[in-house]
């Protein structure tokens, strides 16, 4: 959407306080992956690009840096992206991550959580995942809301907001 002249890339509607839309997907190992799978947990629900790229490497990096972390505060992790199981299984496998990524190739749960959209690179405006993370508390509300994601740094910037 353009407005006076600067473009404003699309961002989820969902909101803090909200209860987080029910999901399902398979991970790279061919596994069903459900929201409820995650009931009396916290989650992070972060949802990327595409695998293999320079900064959805160094988002996942991060969080697999941050992983033990992450856990001790109870915080399960879990990516999202249009790519193929085959794509996610390769990308997990290279990076060593601990934590599943769940193939939405028919782009489900990134309409359900409103995160295609408009976006903007290189002065080219298209249509694609607009990077977002959700942090879940054990309840199944949204707790947080994370539109600005630091890539190389985004453990952190999730466990300062536990």
């Amino acid at each position: 959407m353009k407005k006076a002249g600067k473009f404003i890339a699309h961002s989820s509607k969902l909101k803090e306080g909200q209860l987080a839309p029910y999901f399902e997907g398979k991970n790279a190992n061919g596994e069903l992956i459900k929201l409820t799978d995650f009931k009396n947990k916290k989650l992070l629900l972060y949802f990327y690009p595409k695998d293999s790229t320079p900064a959805c490497t160094a988002e996942a990096c991060s969080l697999r840096d941050g992983f033990t972390e992450l856990r001790k505060k109870g915080v399960s992790v879990l990516g999202v992206s249009a790519d193929s199981e085959k794509s996610h299984l390769k990308f997990s496998l290279k990076n060593e991550l601990p934590f599943s990524l769940l193939a939405d190739t028919e782009g489900e749960i990134l309409k359900t959580y409103d995160v295609w959209g408009e976006k903007q690179l290189y002065g080219k405006v298209y249509e694609g995942i607009v990077r977002t993370s959700f942090l879940i508390d054990e309840k199944g509300l949204i707790l947080n809301v994370i539109r600005i994601v630091d890539t190389k740094n985004h453990a952190q910037q999730v466990l300062a907001l536990i």
